[in-house]
């Protein structure tokens, strides 16, 4: 609203149980964009300009006479404001409420637009889905009552700006695309890290863990990015035909080899932030004795052209030394070093910051000034707050917009769900019969058990330390 970038009939409709009529939830919406907002203190005068088009509507998810109610009402809202009969339904939902919210929906008549040119659209959060199989029965029934094309499936990650800009980097600078491959490519490691525990969310958390909560969506999207080939334009399809391309040549980690190519961890009592933490199995509502991952660290490798023969190492975990999510691209050594430095230098690597300092860094080799050649590595930093002069928009600003704009270039196809989820499953699998042992312990606020620095160590690498 303030920059002008929303449709100009916009009017937002909250649903939900609670009674709070239309002043009471325009009451609690400025209290969350005094809270929230990413510009603040916020203006009175786009606020006043915004207040008037939130309403509220008091419905029951599962209860049908609920939305046939809320047709009416929107059916109101149309007439006053003009919408055409568009919609965009947002579930902000546990996943068990997607499916009925759709069926109910289509039952009041509110999933399907029969206006020429309109749209109807639901955007979905994840999970979406257990497993493969939970995920196909529950893209049947939305496919029931809404096409592909309008089923948006979010991933705040790929709203953030770096991650967008993976793309203009590769396809949009000379210097970078002709290196990106395993000519020049050593090695790739994707990195998501919260310094955090389950905070309040053991419920949810322990029936998942941390390969189905980010492995599978975010930490696969973020491969599937850095390792597409150029699409044929800068469109929805063209950019997810790529993505998925990618995940179709990811070679699945068969049964046998997950204990070797697999880590999973689980935190101990540490410290985090200079305060003792308690470990996992001792956070309230974490069953005893729980096995569930709090820690994953893999390989993976791609079969095709641009990337036969180098590892990606995906890791990604909770209660860890800091709060970063980094893309690294290290490349090959020089064939033949010709300096005899006291120490060796460090490869060169390209490493893409999602959070926080949104940013790129170059890492390159230097002399250290004086008569000895002593090598360095130094990096030569890129980041949107300083570059720009302005912090970069959140990632559901742009998702939300590109929603409404009917851009889904950054929202998930079924197709790339499904595939991660295939490639997730025997992992899921085997660690239910037994492979690997329990979860390897690792202290609270460290980088996680040292198993996953002998995963990297067994190639001749290590970890990078953010």
């Amino acid at each position: 609203m303030r920059t002008g970038r929303l449709p100009a009939g916009l009017c937002v409709l909250g649903v939900a149980r609670r009674p709070l009529g239309d002043d009471g939830f325009r009451a609690a919406m400025r209290a969350a964009v005094d809270e929230f907002a990413r510009l603040r203190p916020v203006e009175e005068a786009t606020w006043s300009t915004l207040a008037p088009r939130l309403f509220y509507h008091e419905g029951d998810f599962g209860d049908r006479e609920s939305f046939l109610g809320l047709a009416a009402r929107l059916a109101k809202l149309d007439s006053q404001f003009n919408l055409r009969g568009n919609r965009l339904y947002y579930l902000a939902t546990p996943p068990a409420s997607f499916a009925p919210i759709a069926e109910n929906l289509a039952a009041a008549g509110l999933a399907h637009q029969e206006t020429a040119g309109g749209f109807r659209r639901i955007v979905l959060e994840k999970p979406f889905g257990h497993d493969l199989a939970s995920a196909l029965e529950l893209d049947a029934e939305l496919r029931r009552h809404f096409h592909e094309r309008d089923t948006l499936r979010i991933d705040h990650y790929l709203g953030k700006e770096t991650v967008q800009n993976i793309l203009v980097l590769r396809f949009a600078n000379g210097i970078l695309e002709p290196l990106w491959n395993q000519r020049y490519v050593d090695h790739v490691q994707i990195t998501v890290a919260e310094d955090i525990g389950v905070e309040g969310r053991a419920g949810y958390f322990d029936s998942a863990g941390i390969l189905r909560d980010i492995v599978q969506n975010h930490v696969l999207q973020l491969l599937a990015l850095t390792a597409m080939e150029a699409p044929v334009a800068w469109e929805a399809d063209a950019v997810r035909d790529e993505k998925n391309k990618v995940l179709q040549a990811v070679r699945p980690i068969q049964p046998e080899n997950v204990a070797r190519d697999v880590i999973r961890g689980q935190y101990a009592p540490g410290w985090s932030r200079g305060t003792p933490v308690p470990g996992y199995l001792q956070e309230p509502g974490v069953p005893a004795g729980s096995t569930t991952e709090t820690y994953v660290a893999l390989e993976l490798r791609i079969d095709n052209w641009r990337w036969a023969g180098v590892p990606f190492y995906l890791r990604a975990g909770k209660r860890l030394a800091k709060r970063v999510s980094e893309i690294a691209i290290q490349f090959k050594p020089v064939p033949h070093l010709l300096f005899d430095a006291a120490r060796p230098p460090q490869p060169n690597a390209l490493v893409l910051r999602i959070q926080p300092d949104e940013g790129i860094t170059l890492r390159f080799v230097s002399k250290l000034p004086g008569p000895e050649i002593d090598l360095r590595s130094v990096g030569m930093d890129f980041r949107y707050g300083t570059s720009f002069g302005a912090e970069p928009p959140e990632a559901y600003e742009r998702l939300l917009l590109d929603a409404l704009l009917g851009d889904a270039s950054l929202y998930i196809r079924r197709d790339t769900l499904l595939r991660s989820w295939e490639l997730v499953d025997p992992i899921e699998e085997a660690w239910a019969r037994g492979a690997g042992g329990r979860p390897h312990l690792y202290d609270a606020g460290s980088w996680g058990p040292a198993a996953a620095e002998a995963l990297v160590e067994r190639g001749g690498r290590a970890w990078r330390r953010p």
